[in-house]
């Protein structure tokens, strides 16, 4: 006896599909659809009149939305809700953004090192990581200094008592970080590492340990979901060692 092929599971998706505007929504709802074995009804709404007659007619605020089994399942997120999958949670604290840029540095440094002498796993190497690091932690708190600045003065003993600090501290690392990187001026970026990093893991450890306040870092930007904790301790401390590394073998 020939054993029969079950049909796929069915689902019919809206979508807003026009030209000047595709929902990446309903591009990744159809994404998961297909993914999961269904066999899709691609529904496109193609013009805003179009759509906001949908969204009157089944009584719904947004697109994409989702039918399977005759049934209204909803948008992305209730799509995933429906198939037992994780919704990600906007407010959610997570270390991925600081271990991300801790990862490109280390990357970055090992790729740097051989092609400058040879091989990945060199001194230089370990000087380029932490370099690296403050370098690009410092881009992202200048892609919105007002945000970081107000996220900083939530925590910093120094910015707290003297509000441009929490201003100039972005511009501080990423020079730091370039001379460091260089070798050049040492003599500045030295002290200034050592400063800003002191400052810093003074700051932490304080609200931290001391308070035991629950309150995010500002060390990815001001829109950073990192919470305050030893991640956010561990980057000033890698400044000052870094300083003292160099002041002891400046060459």
């Amino acid at each position: 006896m020939t054993q029969q092929t079950p049909l796929p599971r069915s689902a019919i998706i809206y979508r807003m599909v026009m030209e000047s505007h595709i929902c990446p929504y309903g591009l990744k709802a159809l994404h998961l659809l297909k993914r999961k074995g269904y066999a899709v009804d691609d529904r496109w709404l193609t013009t805003r009149e179009q759509t906001e007659a949908f969204k009157l007619e089944h009584a719904v605020k947004t697109t994409p939305q989702v039918f399977i089994g005759g049934a209204r399942i909803g948008g992305y997120d209730d799509l995933r809700r429906h198939l037992n999958l994780k919704v990600a949670d906007p407010d959610a604290v997570s270390y991925i953004p600081v271990l991300v840029v801790f990862a490109a540095a280390g990357a970055l440094a090992l790729a740097a090192s051989q092609v400058a002498f040879g091989a990945p796993l060199t001194i230089r190497a370990g000087e380029w990581f932490i370099s690296f690091a403050m370098v690009i932690l410092a881009m992202l708190k200048l892609q919105d200094l007002d945000r970081f600045a107000t996220m900083f003065l939530g925590y910093d003993l120094l910015a707290r008592r003297w509000l441009p600090y929490a201003v100039l501290y972005p511009f501080l690392e990423f020079g730091a970080g370039v001379l460091m990187t260089a070798r050049q001026l040492i003599w500045l970026s030295i002290p200034v590492a050592l400063f800003i990093g002191s400052i810093g893991a003074g700051s932490v450890f304080y609200a931290v340990y001391v308070q035991k306040r629950d309150i995010k870092c500002a060390c990815v930007g001001g829109s950073s979901k990192v919470p305050l904790g030893f991640v956010s301790l561990s980057e000033n401390l890698a400044m000052i060692a870094m300083s003292l590394w160099m002041l002891a073998a400046p060459m």
